[in-house]
């Protein structure tokens, strides 16, 4: 997740903290978002991080698929999906 060359610069566990954060803030429902205030503190270190909420959707790879594609010298591709959602006026 993070570039080699950036560990030497970078404290690991600053950068983990801030990707944490950053999920917390783009949670799908406003009420699952930590406040300005609650930011702060989660910022400087001083309180601990809640585990953000899984999103309605994800895809995950089957493990035992992805040692099979990764054994297998041909190339594979991921499918794309696109959900719409309606709502009333």
């Amino acid at each position: 997740m993070i570039d080699p060359s950036l560990k030497i610069l970078c404290n690991l566990s600053e950068v983990l903290r801030s990707v944490h954060i950053g999920l917390l803030c783009v949670q799908r429902s406003p009420e699952d978002r930590p406040s300005m205030s609650a930011l702060v503190l989660m910022l400087s270190g001083e309180t601990a991080l809640p585990e953000p909420k899984k999103p309605r959707f994800f895809a995950e790879r089957d493990p035992i698929e992805a040692e099979f594609s990764s054994s297998n010298q041909n190339f594979c591709s991921a499918n794309d999906i696109t959900i719409t959602l309606l709502d009333a006026r």
